[in-house]
């Protein structure tokens, strides 16, 4: 059985005004108490990894933890953080980030972020990467985050 034409049409006439919409900066991501800010992708031309930053706000009384990551443009994705010890970088996987009650916790270069690993495409600067936060107790905060380029900061 097709569906009624006008439900078509109007669907055909939001898609188009979606594809019409001006490339603002995403609105913040949220799930409950925890909101995100100022997501982006770096990536490096030629390899199957980047690299993705953000900004975590938790806005409750209680410490929001982040468990895991995934995205449908990346095979694996996991939450790293570099360190520079004895003069070498190092990097070492978190399986819980704690985001204090009130407080935020910001994934930037050099420090915390996620790694995206095997990627299905290098996407191309200014794309749109999904991400999708796992929060302990079961809950998710989806993400947009757009591609800059490999010298941003």
């Amino acid at each position: 059985m097709k569906p009624p034409l006008r439900l078509c049409a109007g669907l055909i006439l939001l898609g188009a005004f979606a594809a019409a919409a001006p490339a603002a900066t995403p609105a913040p991501a949220s799930a409950g108490a925890l909101t995100v800010e100022n997501a982006w992708v770096r990536i490096t031309p030629g390899a199957d990894v980047a690299a993705a930053y953000m900004t975590l706000y938790n806005r409750s009384a209680r410490p929001v933890v982040v468990i895991g990551v995934q995205s449908a443009l990346a095979g694996h994705a996991m939450i790293h953080e570099s360190k520079l010890e004895g003069g070498q970088s190092t990097m070492r996987p978190v399986e819980r980030l704690v985001v204090p009650a009130g407080g935020s916790v910001k994934l930037a270069p050099g420090g915390l972020h996620v790694m995206l690993h095997m990627l299905a495409h290098t996407p191309a600067v200014g794309e749109q990467v999904p991400l999708v936060l796992q929060l302990e107790g079961g809950a998710t905060v989806s993400v947009s985050a757009r591609v800059r380029p490999l010298a941003a900061d």
